[in-house]
């Protein structure tokens, strides 16, 4: 199982009600990140908008390849997308679906 982690920056003015759509995720996007390899995944928001991901899972690629094929998917991208800032070269930007812009950090030590 591989462990992933990656960064986005919710927008200051939406992180209240980024928040509260947490709270709340649809379970047929619960199933779906299930079915599809997302195990384990947490997202963790800082009060400046940092948002950390992570998850663990056999394959990041195949994982999100298997989401992006669920309409469930397509849906809750399209309702997130505004709530992300262009955090540059890596990060969201016009046109792009947050989780495109899900590029994993890279793991430096783990303590198992």
């Amino acid at each position: 199982m591989r462990r992933v982690c990656f960064l986005l920056k919710v927008r200051q003015d939406r992180i209240a009600e980024y928040r509260e759509r947490h709270a709340a995720v649809w379970p047929e996007m619960l199933r779906a990140l299930a079915a599809s390899g997302w195990h384990n995944y947490s997202l963790f928001l800082r009060d400046d908008g940092l948002l950390v991901g992570y998850l663990e899972t056999e394959d990041f690629e195949a994982a999100k390849k298997a989401m992006a094929a669920t309409g469930v998917n397509a849906r809750w991208q399209a309702e997130m997308a505004g709530f992300f800032e262009d955090t540059g070269e890596r990060g969201t930007s016009a046109g792009t679906a947050p989780d495109e812009a899900m590029h994993p950090l890279t793991e430096v030590f783990h303590l198992a």
